[in-house]
Order: C-alpha cells, then structure tokens, then sequence
C-alpha cells in the first residue's frame, strides 16, 4: 500500500478492492483510523472533491463512497442488524449462537402472536374489541386506530386452555411500517375483509406483507350481519391472491364472523389454535435471560416511559436490568393489559415495562443485561450510533409556504421534519408515510428528529439549526415554548389524524400548498377544581392563564402537553353565579365542555378561532 499524493496530500490508498466497513454516521475520524491515515489529510481530499467537512462531522453514506472511490477503497456501511450485533458482540453477549446451543429438551411450547391486517374500516378494531370486550374505538381520533397495543386471550381447545396473544396494529396504508413490523413479529395474521365491501386496496397490501413474512393467514369476513353481505364474494376474490379456502380445496381457513353481534368470535379463535398447531413448531426457551420487542411506548406523567414489549424468548422478571432501544433500567414493575402487576413475562407475553430511563422506538429490540453498568453502556452506544446518524442526514428555518413559494420560483431545496408524537408507534408510522411520498427527483425531504412526548425548545432549537419545520402528532409545546417558536419563526403544525399531515406535507412538496385558514389561538386556563355537577356535568374551576375565554369558542384539554381532549366547545362560561360572554386574563370563571367531562386538576383549556390567513 503506497500513500500518493491526492490534491497535494499523502493518504494511504487501496487498490481499488480494499474493503473498509464503517458504521451509520462515521466521521471522518472514525474512517481515518480504519486506513491509518490523518484525518486532517482527509479534510482536505475531501474539500478537493467539492465537499466540505470537520474530521469529527457525521456524514452521509454518499460522501463516503466518493472519498472511497477516490482513494481505492469499497466503503460497506454496517446495516443497523451487523451494527446491533458487533455491538452486543464487545459485550460477551452472542445472540445467534444462544439460539444456535438451544436443543428440543430446552425448548417450551408458546402461545400464538397473531397480528389482525386488513382495509381501514373493515372492521379490525371492533373484532378484537368484541374478542376483549373493551372499548378501544371509541378513545381512537376519527375511529381510526393510532397506536399499536399487544393482548392476550384464553381459549379453551381440546380440552386444555391455550393463551392466544393478539397484536393490534393501525388499519390504514399510513401505518405500512407498522403493519411490516406487526408482521415480524407475528406467528399468524388474520386478515379482516368487510362481506358487504370485499377485497380492498389496503387487503391487497396487508396480504402482501404477510405472505412476504411467510406468516399463515386465517381470514376473518367480517360484517355477515349487515345488508348487502356476500361472504362468498369475499372467497371468490381471495383465490385470485393464493388464499384458496378449504371449501374450494385450498389450505385457508375462513370464518364469516359479525364483530358487532359477536358471532363466530370462538370459531375464529379455534382456527388460529388449529393453524397454529398444523403449520407451526411454536416454541421457546424460557430458562434464559429475556429477548424480544418494543411494540410501543409511551411518556406517562406520573410513571415516566412506559414500554409494551413482546417477550420472544426466555423469561422477564420484575428487577431484570434491561436495554430497550436507546432506554435502559431496572423492570420497575410490569403490567398485563389490564393493568395488574405481574411478577414474570414468558415468551409470546406482551407486558408494560416500567422503570426505563427514555422512551423506546416502536420496532426496538430489548434485552435483559448480565447487570445495571452493561445495560447503561449498551445503551450509551446505541444513542451515539443513532445520533451520529441522524446528524449525517444533513443540516440547512422555514414554513411549508416559504417552501412552496421556493419551489415556485425554481428554487429547489430540501423540506427538513422533525416529529413529535404522543406514541412511538405513531412517530414511525408518520415518519415512514412522509418518506414514501413520491414527487420524483427534484425535491428531497429530510427527517432530521422524531421523538415521543411534548414539543420542547430543544426541538424549537434544532429546528432553527436546520432550516426544519416541527409537526407535532397530538401533542402541544411545553410552557413558553410556543412563545420561543413563534419568536424564532419557527414553523410549529399540530395534527391529530395522521392523514392531514401527510396531505399538508405533500401538498408542500408538489408546490401546491394554498392555505386558506390558520388557527389562532384566543387563550388558555388552568383547571383549578373540577365540580361535578348532575345537571351539567363537570365543571372546570379555572383561572385565566392567557388571553381570553370566549364562549362557543372551540376548545380542547392538554393534559402534560398531550392533547386529551380535541374539537371541544365551550358550551357554559360563568363567572360566579352569572354568565359570561368572554373572561379574560387574571380572571377565574367556571367553564363546562358539553358532554365532555374527563376534566382533572392542572389540565390546560386552551380555545381557539379559525382566522383566515392572509396571503403575501
């Protein structure tokens, strides 16, 4: 290996196939010492090549392979799974050999993890609500599920009672990474097709994913009640997709069930158990330290982040020391999906994890350390690698109008994001839809941040730093965070259906972004008391925080900085015994929200206006 000169500077070069492996958001540092090279010598080769760069900068994965070519060397960047697991490998910790050294004698049957697909609106969420006999509907925004939970069900089979875990994943093409994630993760997938509505864009798509995942599918035909229902229809449509139903002489499985009516719901169950048991070897080793996966997580005020997991193998105990995702900590305490404390997780058991120090990323892998410090410096690394990463995505403060307005003129730029969500689930599944907008190549959009939990001015800051714009999915700002926002001209855009950011965004992209209205905010109130009244419902006692409270004005309820109330009006205004028309600041009045009544002390009213937006 000779070191020519390459712009006037000695670096050691290759020969063209030399192999160097790095890993997602290397610097140039990071590449000088795999080549034994001075990574000043490297800032320099690399400003030659028309790129500016500090040798402790994070780039990109193209900046690389032009420095490589240029020097002879073929730049392989570690994928996230190599890069997981030469992490875990410098800490002793081997998981394809732990799978490998496993034999029969160790391994346990375990329950099924089903996963439900299928169209928007084919009913998905009613099925399971009807299989757990709870509400989840009616808490979604638009009947749309936003988040993903786990569950799990008893069904008695040949005597014997078998668990049956049920993942609950978003029902819309928005959701797509979720749903390929679900799919992962899923022994089984009942695909829910509507009988009145047959085969959809979205069926074709989630049967897509799973038989990609190599996933049985028992098929669910839902709404057989209903008028119009053609359940054959439903058969006839599916063979064309490889789901022959055993009638016809295939293999699938098909039940007509009525979610609504609760009809065949214990049919549906037997033929999971029944596909579980022909086409799968469903076991595990539960004498060992616990794998598995975040499937969402959350920011709970009272009791920090809070992780669903679904553990694949081995067992997790209440005080394991565990890493998931960039989170670490004690198992503080676990939670079935009822909410009771359970003391120990086998595989195939989704639980709520208590006692991690950040939140997760829905998709995340978790696993249980041999103690505290190992756990801590797994996820230490984790965190640098990511961060590293992300800083190699790009830099370059902007509104969607600018930027349309930009584009107008033919001035191309790339659109920077940063996204804040009440749930991790829900942050990937906007993330992932946004980068699958296609508006061909002269446009690029960037996601340079995405996080669970309230808009800080941390993200206000980084914002300003790269040109980015915040879309907040569900959440509102901290205190004074919004003043700082609106200070800096900082594009801050609140969303509580999935749909509208992406449209707006789009929109953006394609130069065609033409807002008509804006919301304004008129003013705040901090619950002070809530009384409770037959007549009216519950009443918040409040004092006026900011601007003023007008009645019939709409509202919503931010709770920690998380919206738990939205399109609410303010139907009562009083001050004292009288009614008010408005109550402005320093004030205290009582204000009622109609039918609304999950008021508590330290919520945040705030009221709003739709104001046109003036255009210039």
């Amino acid at each position: 290996m000779q070191a020519p000169s390459v712009g006037g500077v000695q670096v050691p070069r290759g020969d063209g196939s030399t192999v160097v492996r790095i890993r997602r958001g290397a610097s140039l540092s990071d590449f000088a010492d795999r080549i034994d090279a001075n990574p000043a010598a490297l800032v320099t080769v690399l400003f030659h090549l028309g790129e500016m760069a500090t040798a402790t900068q994070s780039l990109n994965e193209d900046t690389f392979q032009t420095l490589g070519a240029e020097l002879g060397y073929v730049i392989e960047v570690v994928s996230p799974e190599d890069e997981e697991r030469e992490l875990l490998a410098g800490f002793s910790i081997d998981l394809d050999a732990e799978l490998e050294a496993e034999g029969d004698e160790e391994l346990e049957s375990r329950p099924p993890v089903v996963t439900v697909m299928g169209h928007v609106d084919h009913g998905k969420t009613k099925l399971l609500d009807a299989i757990r006999s709870t509400d989840v509907v009616a808490k979604e925004a638009g009947g749309i599920t936003q988040t993903i939970g786990a569950y799990q069900v008893t069904k008695e089979h040949e005597g014997v009672e078998r668990a049956i875990t049920f993942i609950d994943t978003p029902g819309h093409e928005a959701f797509t990474a979720m749903r390929a994630r679900g799919a992962k993760v899923t022994d089984i997938a009942i695909l829910v097709v509507a009988a009145d509505d047959g085969v959809m864009p979205q069926t074709i798509e989630a049967l897509n994913h799973a038989q990609a995942a190599d996933v049985p599918i028992v098929v669910a035909v839902n709404k057989i009640d209903k008028e119009g229902a053609n359940p054959s229809k439903v058969r006839q449509q599916l063979t064309e997709y490889n789901l022959v139903a055993e009638e016809y002489g295939g293999d699938t499985m098909f039940v007509d069930v009525s979610a609504r009516q609760g009809l065949n719901l214990d049919a549906l169950l037997e033929a999971v158990l029944l596909t579980a048991d022909a086409a799968l070897d469903l076991r595990a080793n539960p004498d060992k330290d616990a794998r598995g996966i975040a499937i969402e997580a959350s920011l709970d005020k009272g009791r920090g982040p809070v992780a669903t997991v679904l553990v694949q193998s081995g067992t997790l105990h209440v005080g394991d020391a565990i890493v998931a995702g960039t989170g670490y900590g004690r198992v503080r305490a676990m939670l079935d999906e009822h909410g009771n404390a359970l003391k120990e997780a086998t595989p195939s058991r989704p639980v709520q994890v208590l006692g991690l120090t950040s939140v997760p990323g829905a998709g995340d892998t978790f696993l249980v350390a041999p103690d505290d410090r190992t756990a801590r410096q797994i996820a230490e690394k984790r965190e640098a690698a990511e961060r590293n990463a992300a800083l190699a995505k790009g830099r370059k403060r902007i509104t969607l109008e600018d930027f349309t307005a930009a584009l107008e003129r033919g001035k191309v730029e790339s659109l920077n994001l940063i996204l804040k969500g009440d749930g991790a689930g829900s942050v990937e599944a906007l993330e992932d839809a946004l980068l699958k907008i296609d508006v061909g190549d002269e446009v690029e959009l960037r996601i340079i941040d995405r996080g669970v939990g309230a808009i800080t001015k941390n993200n206000v800051n980084l914002a300003m730093a790269s040109n980015a714009i915040i879309l907040g999915f569900s959440v509102r700002p901290e205190s004074q965070t919004k003043e700082y926002a609106d200070r800096e001209g900082v594009d801050v855009r609140y969303y509580s259906v999935i749909y509208q950011a992406i449209e707006d965004v789009e929109n953006a992209l394609r130069g065609m972004l033409k807002p008509e209205y804006e919301e304004v905010q008129l003013g705040t109130a901090e619950v002070r008391e809530v009384f409770r009244s037959s007549k009216f419902g519950n009443i918040a006692g409040t004092l006026v925080r900011s601007g003023l409270i007008r009645r019939n004005s709409k509202a919503r309820v931010v709770r920690n900085g998380v919206v738990h109330g939205d399109n609410l009006t303010i139907e009562s205004l009083r001050r004292f015994k009288d009614d008010a028309t408005e109550v402005r600041e320093g004030y205290e009045c009582g204000i009622g929200l109609g039918s609304y009544n999950d008021i508590q002390i330290d919520d945040v009213i705030e009221t709003f206006e739709m104001q046109e937006k003036s255009r210039g």
